[in-house]
């Protein structure tokens, strides 16, 4: 996942951050429909609109999470974007693990923003919709994978985005002169949605909430990593701090998980 938003980094010296993240909404929907070539009853009535839905707040996720990732360092970023799923997590109980967990990530958070506010506040701005629009996504993604298609409405909720936001093309103009560049585009929505969405519709069949939403603490720490790797972002140690912060609030809040239930976490973007 994070090797696609590594990728991304990369064209955004030829595409807006927000052209990139159509391009990967273009490359998931492309490929998801050549896979799955959902039936008629995914193009239609309710089935259509929650796709539709959950499809659009996925991609304008990507959109501001792609701002986000112009403007910070990746692991910095991805530490940020937590709060959402974190507070949605705990939104429904207020016991003290809940209390502690919610700590450390806003801890975790402050340390972070203290560093950013004073280099880039917009890329803190973009990180936080980036978590505002997580949870969303994760009341919508509750209700496909209850009632929905699964990845057959991932892959009509694609198609419907990139051709409602399709205005965001129009910062995608130097990608389009180059196969290689309009290969690694694809590549993008390839390594960042599909092989992602696809993995963890089979890792939620064989794992329960606790032990899916602990190996999602792993996040940002990968993030940081893949970051510091392909990208050669290094965190300074206030970032490092508050990054393990997030993690550890997130592996507080996912311990009290009960068993059988896998939809207070999902897939980030």
């Amino acid at each position: 996942m994070y090797l696609g938003a590594a990728m991304a980094v990369w064209l955004f010296g030829v595409a807006t951050p927000a052209g990139v993240a159509w391009l990967r909404c273009l490359g998931a929907a492309v490929v998801l429909l050549a896979w799955r070539r959902p039936g008629r009853a995914a193009w239609r009535g309710r089935a259509l609109l929650l796709a539709g839905a959950f499809g659009l707040v996925t991609a304008g996720m990507n959109v501001v999470f792609y701002e986000a990732i112009a403007r910070l360092p990746l692991g910095t970023a991805v530490a940020l974007e937590f709060v959402g799923p974190v507070v949605v997590a705990a939104f429904g109980s207020r016991g003290p693990r809940d209390l502690a967990a919610l700590a450390l990530v806003a801890a975790g958070v402050f340390c972070i923003a203290d560093v950013q506010l004073a280099g880039s506040p917009a890329g803190v701005a973009f990180a936080l919709a980036a978590a505002a629009a997580w949870a969303g996504y994760i009341l919508l993604g509750r209700r496909v994978a209850l009632g929905g298609g699964g990845i057959d409405s991932l892959a009509v909720g694609f198609a419907l985005a990139t051709v409602v936001l399709c205005p965001l093309a129009l910062g995608t103009g130097g990608v389009w002169g180059s196969p290689r560049l309009l290969l690694l585009g694809i590549g993008v929505g390839v390594l960042s949605t599909v092989v992602p969405y696809a993995l963890d519709q089979l890792v939620l069949r064989r794992v329960g909430q606790a032990r899916f939403a602990l190996l999602l603490a792993l996040l940002p720490v990968t993030a940081t990593v893949t970051g510091l790797v392909v990208l050669r972002q290094v965190p300074t140690p206030l970032e490092a701090i508050g990054t393990l912060g997030v993690v550890a609030g997130v592996a507080l809040r996912s311990g009290k998980a009960k068993p059988g239930k896998v939809d207070d976490l999902p897939e980030p973007p």
